[in-house]
Formats: C-alpha cells, sequence, structure tokens
C-alpha cells in the first residue's frame, strides 16, 4: 500500500497493493495496523454503499458534531470524489481536493472528520463504498450547495442528478460559523 498527499493536508489518496493474475485480482482493502501507519487512525463504525447512475452527484455532506472520518472507494464504475475543508479556522477552509476514483485502479481517498464531502458519478452506474469512523446521526447533518462558486469545484456535468435535499444546501459563506467544525491545528 502506498499514501499519496493531496494539497490539503490529512486528506489522502490510497493505493492499494493489487495482486492480479489470469483469475483476477486481490485487494486487501483495510487493515489497521497498516492504516494506523498511513496515518489513519479512528475506529470505523459504520460501512454505507450506495449505487447511482451517471451524472448523479451526491453530496456536499457532513456532520456536526459527531464529524465523520470517511474511507471511500469504488466497487464498481468511476467517480469523482470531492473532499472540501470547512473546519473554521483551517488554513485551507474552503478549499478541495477532487480525485478520480474507479474500480479498476482499487484507489481510496481518505477524507479526516471536518470535510464536507461529495461525488459524482462518470461511468454508466457506479457503486461506491465508504467506512465510516463515527454513526450516522440524522439531525447533526449539514450540507454544502454542490455548484457554490466560491468552492469553484469543476464537476463532471452541469446538469447533475440530484436529491431533493441536496438542489437546497446552501452556500459555505451561509452555513452559521457556530455550526461548522472547528480546526486545531
Amino acid at each position: 500500500m502506498q499514501t499519496r498527499p493531496t494539497a490539503i493536508p490529512g486528506v489522502l489518496l490510497i493505493l492499494p497493493k493489487v495482486i492480479g493474475d489470469a483469475r483476477g485480482f486481490f485487494v486487501e482493502t483495510w487493515s489497521e495496523q497498516r492504516y494506523i501507519e498511513a496515518g489513519i487512525s479512528g475506529r470505523f463504525v459504520q460501512d454505507n454503499m450506495s449505487k447511482s447512475a451517471r451524472h448523479t452527484l451526491r453530496g456536499l455532506h457532513l456532520q456536526e458534531p459527531n464529524g465523520q472520518g470517511k474511507l471511500v472507494s469504488v466497487v464498481e464504475g468511476s467517480v469523482l470524489d470531492v473532499a472540501v475543508d470547512v473546519r473554521v479556522g483551517s488554513p485551507t477552509f474552503g478549499q478541495h481536493v477532487a480525485v478520480e476514483l474507479s474500480a479498476d485502479d482499487h484507489r481510496q481517498l481518505w477524507v479526516p472528520s471536518g470535510f464536507a464531502h461529495g461525488f459524482c458519478v462518470t461511468s454508466e452506474h457506479a457503486t461506491f463504498a465508504y467506512k465510516c469512523t463515527d454513526r450516522y446521526v440524522p439531525e447533526h447533518e449539514l450540507g454544502i450547495a454542490w455548484d457554490d462558486p466560491d468552492l469553484a469545484i469543476a464537476w463532471p456535468t452541469r446538469e447533475p442528478i440530484l436529491s431533493g435535499r441536496d438542489r437546497s444546501h446552501p452556500r459555505l459563506a451561509d452555513v452559521p460559523r457556530d455550526r461548522l467544525p472547528r480546526y486545531v491545528g
């Protein structure tokens, strides 16, 4: 397993070792000790999976309190995956990392707690999996507008398929600062 830092400290791109032959492949998607050594600590308490059609955009989501770190990957298809730093006081507040993840490359992205997360499906359909460091608490959920011009995310579609909830999220500048996570540097 290799890790690559991204433009925002703490957000890591993970390249698991893939062993392949004529039968197919084998990849280790989680090993507590190896991931701790790579800087991904914390206990995972919930696993989620979704399947979506091309141009479906899910996000940008987070929860505060009970922030969730997420280890994300694609089981089938491909997505553009995005992590936005929304930690008040962070030197990278409002900046984002966007990476292509696919079932073919087996890459993972570590999105620490304190980041809004979203993805857009770039293949015909995609099955997306993520491990979370805290449970889902609906009353603590927050959302940021996927098309917030201040974030300037280059999504792969101008007309995404959105849930009603994802259509109505506010811009980051309009979220009360006391509702956002704090940067601890």
